[in-house]
C-alpha cells in the first residue's frame, strides 16, 4: 500500500513540477516567475523527502532541508528586489 501511495505522490508531484516550470518559462510577469521559482524549489525538497522514504535513507532529509532553506532566501531575495530595487540596505 505504500508503495502505491509513493508512486502516485512521485507523479503528481513531478506533474507539479512541470506545470511550475511551464508557468516560470512563460509567465506574463516577474511575481508569476518568482512564485513558480519558489514553487519549484518546494516541490523539489518533497520529492527528495519522498524518495527518501523509499530508499530508508536519512541523507535525501537534509538535502531537502538545505534546498528548501535556499529557496526560501531566494525568494526573500527576489521578493525584496521586486519591492525596493535593492536586497542589501
Amino acid at each position: 500500500m505504500i508503495a502505491i501511495s509513493l508512486d502516485i505522490a512521485f507523479t503528481l508531484f513531478g506533474l507539479s513540477l512541470l506545470l511550475a516550470a511551464g508557468r516560470l518559462l512563460r509567465g506574463p510577469d516577474l511575481l508569476d516567475r518568482a512564485l513558480a521559482l519558489d514553487t519549484l524549489s518546494v516541490n523539489a525538497a518533497a520529492l527528495l523527502v519522498l524518495y527518501g522514504v523509499r530508499l530508508g535513507s536519512n541523507e535525501d532529509y537534509e538535502i531537502a532541508l538545505l534546498i528548501a532553506l535556499l529557496g526560501f532566501l531566494g525568494s526573500v531575495a527576489i521578493g525584496r528586489h521586486l519591492s525596493r530595487g535593492r536586497i542589501i540596505e
